[in-house]
């Protein structure tokens, strides 16, 4: 069974900073890429930021610069720093695992950016 499972969502004031684990079972971690997503209230779930399985990296234009994705093969992790954040980067996050034809998710995991 694969079970992907988010953890690290808090509430911070802005400017701060968090760090989001994604820990993943149930199939060949490092055959997959893998995938940071967050859907805020009200609104469509929209990428983060992805690694490839060779460690390539891409992030969408709003988090560019403040958001750095990683994995550790070794631990079935893949992890998002987030530095700088923003009343709008509330949002619940996910993490995904694709390659061709197959695609799994967590279940999320809440941040909240208020002071």
């Amino acid at each position: 069974q694969v079970q992907l499972v988010e953890s690290g969502g808090d509430l911070v004031q802005p400017g701060g900073s968090l760090r989001l684990s994604c820990e993943v079972s149930g199939l060949s971690f490092g055959s997959y890429d893998m995938y940071w997503y967050r859907q805020a209230p009200g609104k469509a779930r929209e990428f983060c930021a992805y690694i490839t399985k060779d460690g390539w990296t891409n992030y969408a234009v709003a988090v560019l610069g403040r958001f750095t994705i990683s994995r550790d093969d070794g631990q079935r992790k893949v992890y998002l720093r987030m530095n700088n954040l923003k009343p709008e980067d509330t949002a619940v996050y996910y993490c995904s695992a694709q390659r061709t034809g197959e695609n799994f998710w967590g279940q999320g995991t809440q941040v909240t950016v208020s002071s």
